[in-house]
Order: C-alpha cells, then structure tokens, then sequence
C-alpha cells in the first residue's frame, strides 16, 4: 500500500472523523465544520490534504519543457509563485490538473489522489533528449493548504508541501486543524472545480473556468491547443461549470454524478456538494452552455438556483463573491 492510500497521522488527533470516497484517508472534520470553515475564512488553521499525489520535476530544461507540454505559461516562471497547469489531450480534453511552485531547482505540484502513477508515465514518456528527471515523491512529501499563506491575486494558492514524516509536527505550529468538509465549502463557493468530481472526460478548460487561471492564452503550441483557442475565440463552450444553491428543505445533498434536470429532461451532472456556513447547501454542477441562467434546476431531486462561474455567452471565468 502506497503512502497515498494509507490514513493521515493527523486522523489520531482529538475529534477527528475521517472522510469518505477519494478523501477517506483525511478528516472530513474535527467536530464542527462550519467553526472550522469560520477559522479558515479568519486566515487561521491549516487543512490536511496528504492524500493527495506529489510529482517533482527537476533538471535546467523543466521550466521551458513543462512550458510546451502544458496550458501554462511556465518557461519565466519565478520562484515561489504558486500556478496551476493542465495537460490536455490531442482533443482538448484535461487529463490531468497540476498545482504547484518552484524553487529554483524542482517543480513540485500536487495532483488528485492516486493519480500521480499516471502523470509520471505520461511525463517520463515526453522527456525525450530534455534534461529533466520527473518523480513521484508522494511518500516522502504530503499537501496541506494554509489561508495565512495565500498569495493575493493568485488563484489555487495556499498550499504548501511539508516532509511527510514531519505532517504531525506541522500540524501542532499550523493549527488549528480544519477538515475537508470546511475546505471543500469554501473551495464550491469560490467555484473551484476538482479534476475527475466536477469533471469527466469530456471537459475541456473553457467549461471548468481553468482559462486565465491553469491556461494561458498567449503562449505557443501545447497538446490541445488549438480546441481551447477555438472555443475562447467562438466564446461559447459546450458546457459550463455553474455554482448551485440548493433547497436545504430536504436534509440531504446531491450524489455527485446524478442527473440535473430541467423541464424533466437531463442538462448535466451534479460534481461536488457541501453545506456552507453561510450560504447554506451549495454544489457544483456541469451543464449545456445553453441553460438559461434564471431557472430552477433539479439536482438529484432537489431544487437549485444557479450562480454563474463560467458564462453561457462568453466563457470566461468570474468567480463568486461570497455574501
């Protein structure tokens, strides 16, 4: 068993319940969710998320070849400066969604669970004559995200990678500890997607609202290019990622993959849920760009207004301001 599938250290600390599906190896809380999602929007507390995959990518040529695999602008990237990147298929659809930082030797970023295996085969396969050595390094390094370290303006930052064996002392400096149940609140609000949940395989960036975060528009050629170009230029993807406020009259949230209806016939699929402290029961949600904004939609049998995180008309990215 990889340390990847193996429960966090941090599930032995006081009040500790763990999570389920693919977060079932970190805590879902440590008692109160909604205290917890207060402290983290105080700029307090720390979130585990060791069960998520670390890849490392090193050598003097990994910046320029990252540069020209992926959606990101990467070849001056500084160090310190979070960034989020995608490798898309020939197609356009997102393979894999990395989030990482370089030190001025490596280029560390973390990936869904269980996912690493597959990103270093498909790197490993693209290093050619490069000078670039790509390792999965999730056994020796986990993933935790702090609101105190934040970069302001830099979308998917917050993050930070600590020494696996040392997960428990970091977590008695950084605490309070706060569980995924808080996180994945706040992460839904801000209409964050998560590759796989909110996903399939059919997503390309301009439905996710990955264009001017993990993608940049001005660079040169990269796998998938010409599908994302195509759709920003058109701007009117085929689907978009759309923030539902649910109807908490029914003391349930939404299986993540069930149908959402409108006029008794499907428009997409509901992706994550979570019960916000404010906000009350939200979700994330795939539909046809062409759903009108102003309906009521059903999500697995239960009312929803939407909230736009990509627009129908123009396919940028605007993310929710939290009330």
């Amino acid at each position: 068993m990889s340390a990847a599938a193996e429960p966090s250290p941090l599930l032995k600390l006081p009040d500790a319940v763990a999570g389920d599906g693919i977060d079932a190896c970190v805590a879902a809380h440590y008692g109160s969710f909604n205290r917890e999602q207060r402290v983290l929007e105080s700029g307090e507390g720390f979130v585990d998320l060791s069960h998520r995959g670390v890849v490392r990518v090193s050598g003097p040529d990994r910046l320029t070849w990252l540069h020209s695999l992926t959606s990101q602008h990467l070849e001056r990237l500084e160090p310190g400066i979070p960034t989020a990147t995608l490798v898309l298929s020939p197609q356009g659809h997102v393979e894999h969604a990395m989030y990482g930082v370089d030190d001025g030797e490596s280029f560390t970023a973390h990936v869904e669970p269980g996912q690493t295996p597959a990103l270093v085969e498909f790197l490993d396969k693209m290093r050619f004559m490069m000078r670039v050595e790509v390792a999965d390094v999730t056994q020796e390094v986990a993933v935790a995200w702090r609101p105190a370290a934040r970069v302001e303006g830099a979308p998917y930052s917050g993050y930070v990678f600590v020494p696996r064996k040392d997960l428990a002392a970091f977590a008695e400096a950084a605490g309070p500890a706060c569980g995924m149940w808080a996180f994945e609140a706040l992460r839904i609000a801000r209409g964050e997607a998560r590759l796989g949940l909110d996903t399939d395989h059919r997503t390309i960036p301009n439905e996710a609202g990955w264009i001017g975060t993990a993608v940049h528009l001005d660079k040169g050629c990269y796998r998938g290019q010409e599908t994302v170009a195509r759709v920003h230029t058109l701007g009117r993807p085929p689907r978009r990622l759309t923030l539902l406020h649910l109807d908490g009259s029914d003391n349930r949230l939404p299986v993540r993959g069930a149908a959402v209806l409108h006029g008794g016939k499907t428009v997409g699929f509901v992706g994550t849920s979570a019960r916000h402290h404010e906000l009350g029961p939200i979700a994330l949600a795939m539909v046809k760009r062409n759903v009108p904004l102003d309906v009521t939609l059903d999500a697995d049998g239960i009312p929803a207004a939407q909230e736009v995180v990509v627009d129908p008309e123009v396919g940028l990215h605007v993310r929710p301001n939290l009330r």
